[in-house]
């Protein structure tokens, strides 16, 4: 699927320089921000490094959150416990790696997620950190132009989804019969927003009129944080036509581009105001707008040495994990009461005068 995609793109010489537009360089790794609120599970992590043989052998590194039940300690999975946890698939922003975003990882995982962190070479970390300061801007810009980063992220989740069915499959897997592969979720920020929309089935739209489609349906439900527009307004209906699972969009007043900071951040509405809502016949669909919110709020990034923008990133963090929590419990888990939460005024009250938010009719 992988090379016939890659060749599908070449051919038709999709203009992928829209992303540029958008992207935000990520040049360090999040760190956690504290939750204020009780966990239900204490939570590990484990970090492996996966490899893909049907595409040369790359290397697919990942980082599990884990609900407590999983037993072990060190870094080491082993069998114990019972029951199966939906699974969240989290995607990185240019430059990041898998040790990033913990602040989501940990709360979703103690809330009862398997939270999987991709790191996807060619666009993570290893991009610009041995390059000196002048030239890691171009460096990260050329990350985005090469097609074949676009399309290894896609394909980095599917592999890793493939990845979990045969641990979960497997009876002398420590994995084995703990997941519930029914409901995974899919999430993402700035490049892993685009990762998410194209897994979620984003169409794009070659210059010669080709639409190619990366989408993996075993994906249930998305959280899309500063999703990118297509260059083309023509493409907005084409694009979103096919999108056929709930997704929360997220963005900021100021979630503008330090890769191209011209970037409109009405852009990073386009995919919610195209995506056909219920009424339309289409997926639930959900957008929170925070105000003087900019891109880096959602990576979790500490900015200690700015004390008002720090503050505004705690509250901004805390609705985040709030609400991503409750999406996740309505769309994996069928809880009615984060549901109705959601589609009513309990998000809304919560939010305040923070933001504004959006509920497709």
């Amino acid at each position: 699927m992988y090379k016939r995609f890659r060749q599908s793109l070449k051919t038709g010489q999709i203009n992928f320089a829209w992303l540029v537009i958008a992207l935000l360089l990520v040049w360090l790794s999040a760190s956690a921000i504290a939750y204020a609120g009780e966990p239900g599970y204490t939570v590990k992590t484990v970090s492996k490094d996966w490899v893909d043989t049907e595409r040369d052998g790359r290397l697919v590194p990942i980082k599990a959150y884990l609900p407590e039940d999983f037993g072990g300690a060190g870094g080491v999975w082993e069998s114990g416990g019972a029951g199966r946890h939906p699974v969240i698939i989290f995607s990185h922003g240019l430059g990041g790696s898998r040790d990033g975003y913990s602040y989501l990882g940990e709360h979703w995982a103690s809330n009862g997620y398997v939270s999987v962190h991709l790191q996807h070479l060619g666009s993570d970390n290893a991009v610009w950190q041995d390059e000196p300061r002048r030239k890691r801007m171009r460096a990260m810009k050329n990350a985005i132009k090469d097609i074949d980063n676009s399309l290894n992220r896609a394909a980095d989740v599917s592999f890793v989804i493939d990845q979990l069915e045969t641990h979960n499959d497997d009876p002398t897997s420590p994995l084995h019969n703990r997941l519930d592969l029914t409901r995974i979720g899919m999430a993402g920020h700035s490049y892993g927003a685009f990762t998410s929309m194209a897994i979620a089935g984003q169409n794009f739209i070659t210059r010669n009129g080709r639409v190619v489609n990366l989408h993996d349906d075993r994906v249930t439900a998305a959280v899309v944080m500063s999703a990118q527009a297509p260059s083309d307004p023509e493409d907005y209906a084409r694009g979103y036509e096919d999108i056929g699972i709930p997704i929360f969009h997220m963005t900021g007043t100021k979630d503008t581009s330090m890769v191209n900071p011209s970037s409109p951040v009405e852009h990073r509405r386009v995919a919610y105001d195209h995506t056909p809502g219920p009424a339309d016949g289409g997926p639930d669909a959900y957008l929170v707008t925070f105000t003087d919110g900019d891109h880096m709020v959602f990576s979790g990034r500490p900015r200690r040495f700015f004390n008002r923008t720090a503050e505004k990133d705690e509250v901004f963090q805390a609705h985040i994990k709030t609400a991503s929590t409750a999406f996740w419990d309505a769309y994996l888990k069928d809880d009615i009461d984060s549901l109705d939460w959601l589609r009513n005024d309990g998000f809304r009250d919560e939010l305040g005068d923070t933001g504004t938010y959006e509920v497709k009719p």
